[in-house]
């Protein structure tokens, strides 16, 4: 049912699926996610964003970054290939209204994510800025897509390739700084991103919404892998989020947390002990058999 009707290659190890998923389409919002499952029978539960829709033509569109066990073996699907399962929209959808002018911040694959919300605040009829961020122009992702709704688009990249070389927060503190200053400030990225740009907004007191969604796990809230401290309360990303208040969030904590899942995100890691001892055994009963008849002969 799942069917993968586009598939392409962003960037280096980003890629981009087309997934025909019709219910999904029609309800999803903003900001919200689903869980994808490659088999029904025994693959891990991933959440992942949904990056684009079309209700009447029944797809989503899935943006992800093959850097764990189930997005390697993601990135290996074709055109035609089935998931076993694609479970939402889940997550709390981004608040939108009319508020005026929207700079809407993306680094790396958070361009992704946040491309839907530039398209909700522009339906809603607020002027929006966006700001793009990556390593170098190979990096950059969604920039035909975001030029098409922004009424400004600023590039950014650390070895100035493309657009400006510097980072995100030098426009973004540029624009905090006029008068009037924006209305609001959505930044998703990296963490250390969207504490800076969090940092940067307060200075001028501009409000500004972050998307947690990069520490999310099993998106259901039952392995409380995704638990933050936001202004000194325990939440859970995936079922109180996945956007909060930047000004709230316990950025330190929060990516301390992060580091101590990275040793897991491989696919030696997410191989099945038990089926790992049980094929040492086989090895190893197949060996002592092959020595007792050798014995024997």
């Amino acid at each position: 049912m799942y069917k993968i009707i586009e598939k392409r290659q962003l960037s280096a190890d980003v890629f981009y699926a087309r997934v025909e998923a019709p219910d999904i389409a029609k309800n999803r919002k903003a900001g919200q996610f689903v869980l994808v499952q490659l088999d029904t029978e025994y693959a891990e539960r991933i959440p992942l964003t949904i990056a684009d829709a079309d209700p009447q033509e029944g797809w989503i569109a899935l943006v992800f970054q093959a850097v764990g066990a189930t997005t390697i073996k993601m990135s290996r699907l074709h055109e035609g290939d089935e998931l076993g399962a694609v479970l939402g929209p889940l997550g709390n959808p981004t608040h939108i209204e009319k508020k005026g002018h929207v700079v809407c911040v993306g680094g790396g694959i958070g361009v992704a994510p946040l491309h839907p919300i530039v398209q909700a605040h522009k339906a809603a009829g607020n002027r929006v800025t966006v700001i793009m961020g990556a390593r170098n122009k190979d990096l950059i992702i969604f920039e035909k897509e975001m030029r098409a709704l922004a009424d400004e688009l600023y590039i950014m990249t650390d070895d100035g390739s493309a657009g400006t070389k510097g980072l995100v927060t030098e426009p973004l503190k540029t624009l905090c700084s006029q008068n009037p200053k924006p209305d609001e400030v959505v930044a998703i990225g990296p963490p250390i991103m969207m504490k800076f740009c969090s940092f940067t907004a307060k200075e001028f007191d501009v409000p500004i919404t972050v998307s947690l969604n990069t520490i999310m796990i099993d998106g259901t809230g039952m392995c409380g892998g995704c638990r933050v401290n936001i202004g000194g309360k325990t939440k859970f990303v995936c079922v109180d989020g996945p956007e909060f208040d930047g000004h709230l969030v316990d950025w330190d904590n929060m990516m301390l947390r992060m580091r101590a899942f990275k040793p897991r995100e491989t696919e030696q890691a997410h191989a099945c002990r038990m089926e790992a001892a049980a094929d040492a055994k086989a090895v190893a009963g197949n060996a002592s058999g092959q020595a007792e008849k050798g014995a024997k002969v």
